[in-house]
């Protein structure tokens, strides 16, 4: 599939990025289509009109009615999903509201998010736990390394694990269809870091069949921030409390789930950008004919060319299988010969260089540690294949040698 520039042109005008920024960096934290702020923005005005009549007899009504419209998108009941403002959020919720002893081990892998991972070591310290991390290569020449990697750290004492749905350093979609069945036949709860995966690939929750799965709606849905869930299986939201406890502890409510009663009410809160999750869903489905398959698809040629044309420039072979892609791509790049950046988001000079001389936001990241790094390039509807141009000759005067002698 390709859109041809006037066609892209037409798309972009839908958000109010800089147009004078080259930017490649969705990944990161989205961007939000100007219908949508504009939907959020009536929603905070109807709340200063009148709070109490929002807060105290309204909101629940829209939660539910917005909670209803992504479920149908996720593939889930409405009543197990929880909102949570993201998802390191809802991961958190998960932990804390377990309880391992000595000798547990919680098994993640080396590309988890980095938030993710210290949520996991914090309850594994709490409660005399072991972290234990599979090392899944990068780059990976196969789907089933991804697969083999993760089983091969398991262990009789593995009481949970922590997996991406779409990794977020390197952009690869895991085998989630064949890791949770396996997990599951060994007893093992399984928790889904699903921050990239809804909007970027087709979600279906009840067919994953994890235990657990959190995501951001703010990415690939391009939500409102401040708009993510938590799904949590039946038989396992009376133990999961949110990481506020407020006044659902004590309700004695009968007509709604205690795990909705809890999450819904964390506090006063600007519920704006969850209620705004439908708007976003109605806004990028509108953008193309084919609705979400078509801008799922899309954008994963455009990621698929545009990684193309960095490799190129870079003289790299393509560090992992097309079908393990979705809108996300990274590419391994020389090593840093700075200093480690004590950023928690990244810090690279190199990214600064990109922005001040070429206009391109576009993340260094380093993995699996400084001083090695990677470039990990975006794809929605806003960009198209002159942008990804653009970096790669970037790329080749910023690395004259990668063309060979």
């Amino acid at each position: 599939m390709s859109i041809s520039a006037p066609t892209a042109a037409s798309l972009a005008r839908h958000w109010t990025l800089d147009p004078d920024v080259v930017f490649l960096n969705h990944g990161s934290f989205g961007a939000c289509p100007r219908v949508v702020q504009q939907y959020q923005q009536t929603l905070r005005a109807r709340i200063e009109r009148q709070p109490v009549e929002f807060f105290v007899r309204d909101m629940e009504e829209f939660l539910d009615d917005a909670r209803a419209t992504l479920a149908d998108f996720v593939g889930c009941r409405a009543a197990d999903l929880a909102w949570v403002p993201n998802i390191t959020s809802g991961v958190n919720a998960v932990l804390r509201s377990h309880k391992f002893k000595p000798g547990d081990e919680l098994l993640v892998t080396n590309h988890e998010y980095n938030a993710c991972r210290n949520a996991l070591e914090f309850v594994a310290r709490r409660d005399g736990a072991t972290v234990v991390a599979a090392n899944i290569p990068f780059p990976i020449t196969r789907l089933s390394a991804a697969h083999d990697a993760i089983m091969s750290a398991v262990s009789d004492n593995t009481r949970l694990a922590l997996l991406d749905h779409v990794t977020s350093q390197t952009g690869l979609i895991m085998p989630l269809d064949t890791l949770i069945p396996a997990l599951r036949e060994r007893g093992i709860s399984t928790l889904i870091d699903g921050a990239h995966a809804p909007g970027m690939v087709d979600v279906d929750l009840e067919e994953i069949g994890a235990d657990y799965y959190s995501a951001n709606c703010h990415k690939w849905i391009c939500a409102p921030k401040g708009a993510g869930f938590l799904h949590v299986r039946p038989e396992h939201q009376e133990f999961i409390r949110p990481t506020v406890i407020s006044h659902g502890a004590n309700s004695r409510r009968t007509d709604r789930s205690r795990y909705l009663v809890e999450f819904d009410w964390p506090g006063t809160w600007d519920p704006t950008a969850v209620l705004s999750v439908p708007e976003a869903l109605r806004t990028l489905e509108s953008c193309l004919s084919g609705g979400w398959a078509a801008v799922r698809e899309h954008n994963h040629q455009l990621a698929v060319a545009g990684r193309k044309l960095v490799c190129d420039a870079l003289a790299v072979p393509a560090p992992c299988p097309v079908e393990m892609l979705g809108s996300l791509a990274a590419v391994p790049l020389p090593d840093s010969a700075g200093p480690a950046s004590t950023s928690p988001l990244y810090g690279d000079p190199l990214q600064a260089e990109l922005l001040k001389r070429w206009n391109i936001e576009v993340p260094l990241v380093p993995w699996p540690k400084h001083p090695k790094r990677l470039i990990r390039i975006s794809a929605q509807l806003y960009n198209d294949i002159s942008q990804y141009e653009l970096l790669a000759e970037a790329l080749r005067e910023l690395f004259p040698r990668a063309d060979g002698p």
